[in-house]
């Protein structure tokens, strides 16, 4: 049973996660060979606050990350 698991920032559609787990789900049966109904996916939202990029904050402003 594949299982895949995607990590992702919050604020995305219910449209837009229910399109994600279909082309996931599709690749997975197209690159396995596994049964369609024995996959597995899971969508992890995280706050943007607690997303770093490049050791800042996604969410934080440019002057509270210290840039300006």
């Amino acid at each position: 049973m594949p299982l895949i698991q995607v990590t992702l920032i919050e604020g995305r559609s219910a449209e837009a996660k229910s399109a994600l787990i279909r082309g996931l789900t599709d690749a997975a049966v197209d690159a396995t060979a596994a049964p369609r109904d024995s996959i597995r996916v899971i969508l992890q939202e995280v706050p943007a606050a607690h997303w770093g990029v490049g050791g800042v904050p996604k969410g934080a402003s440019v002057k509270e990350a210290g840039h300006g």
